[in-house]
């Protein structure tokens, strides 16, 4: 760990938080937007079910480490919901069981401090049809459904009520753009999300960080930045007589996510 320790968010997952960093993905828009004021970590791993999610819970997050995370955003389900496979392994991990590994989970990493949050993300739907089209008929004994999905995403978000704990349903949010079908998917495989359906992810948590009232805020235009003083050694303001400060500067490409 570096000197000034900044707040810590880290995002632990699946595939949705393993490829959040490609181009465009979503966890790099939201850590491009906590520059200078929280250090965002990616514990992502494509593949994994709750089942492997657990035999690391301990790992990852030590109930003995003296920093602890502000914020855990965390992200299961699309490959718990799959159909079971007719051998008896793979992904599916049936709809009680995954309840209660989430909520494992969920009681764990609340209780790292009374200063760590958690936010969960439902699964998103999937384009079933570019599913088809992209591997024909090879995953039909353990495919992944919008059913399941909505079905697993639904019980999720009931879970976090009952935990007074924020639960973002993706489900939802990304078919209500009229064409989620074929904008918010990679086109490679109809499952993981484009850049398109990255800005709902972030706009949704962003909603989430706004209106909660969480002391203190993590929304990023309320968290200060790192060293905001102002020197001379900036560069020379147009008055010929004074620096330009550039500590809180949003860049332009920031400033559409102003208006939440």
């Amino acid at each position: 760990m570096v000197g000034c320790r900044r707040p810590q968010f880290v995002l632990f997952g699946s595939s949705v938080i393993q490829m959040s960093f490609n181009v465009g993905g979503w966890g790099a828009i939201f850590a491009d937007l906590y520059a200078r004021k929280a250090d965002v970590l990616v514990r992502g791993y494509s593949g994994w079910n709750t089942r492997m999610a657990l035999q690391v819970l301990d790992k990852l997050f030590p109930k003995d480490e003296p920093v602890q995370p502000s914020l855990v955003i965390l992200y299961f389900g699309g490959n718990d919901a799959t159909k079971p496979h007719p051998c008896g392994i793979g992904s599916h991990v049936p709809l009680p069981e995954y309840i209660e590994n989430m909520k494992t989970m969920i009681a764990h990493i609340k209780g790292l401090s009374d200063e760590t949050r958690v936010i969960c993300l439902t699964s998103p739907p999937v384009n079933e049809a570019r599913i088809r089209e992209v591997f024909g008929n090879a995953f039909d004994d353990q495919a992944r459904t919008n059913e399941g999905c909505c079905l697993y995403s639904q019980k999720l978000v009931e879970l976090c009520k009952e935990m007074d704990v924020e639960a973002i349903n993706l489900w939802t949010a990304i078919q209500e753009k009229d064409d989620w079908a074929d904008t918010c998917f990679i086109t490679i495989d109809g499952i993981h999300l484009s850049s398109e359906g990255s800005q709902i992810v972030v706009r949704e948590i962003l909603k989430v960080l706004k209106r909660v009232d969480w002391e203190p805020s993590l929304y990023w235009l309320k968290m200060p930045s790192d060293f905001p003083e102002d020197s001379p050694y900036y560069v020379v303001g147009p008055d010929g007589k004074t620096t330009l400060n550039v500590s809180n500067h949003i860049c332009s490409w920031q400033r559409g996510w102003l208006d939440i």
